[in-house]
């Protein structure tokens, strides 16, 4: 399923905030329009086929790297990077345990 597609349920669910930054692959009409009555201003990069480019700021987008990088550490773990488990709350543990490994000891 592309990700414009799965956006719509993700920004329901979404909490308030000012900025939200998003990869080029929810860039696209709807999700900018559904991000906008949210209330928040989309930072989107846009998609190299797109004929009008919408604003986009690169200097608040690097803040997005952070997060990224927390995924990549946490998919080191086979475990999480696999999902074995098939309980949500015995993947949450694992995901809790792997975030704990990681950034504390």
């Amino acid at each position: 399923m592309a990700d414009c597609t799965a956006a719509d349920a993700l920004l329901d669910q979404m909490p308030e905030t000012h900025i939200l930054h998003g990869d080029k692959g929810y860039d696209s009409n709807a999700v900018r329009r559904k991000i906008e009555s949210k209330g928040a201003a989309p930072n989107i990069p846009p998609k190299v086929n797109r004929r009008w480019k919408n604003c986009f700021s690169p200097v608040l987008y690097r803040d997005r790297n952070a997060i990224e990088r927390m995924f990549c550490r946490l998919k080191d773990f086979r475990r999480i990077a696999t999902r074995y488990d098939r309980l949500a709350k015995n993947f949450m543990a694992a995901v809790c345990i792997a975030a704990t490994v990681s950034y504390w000891l």
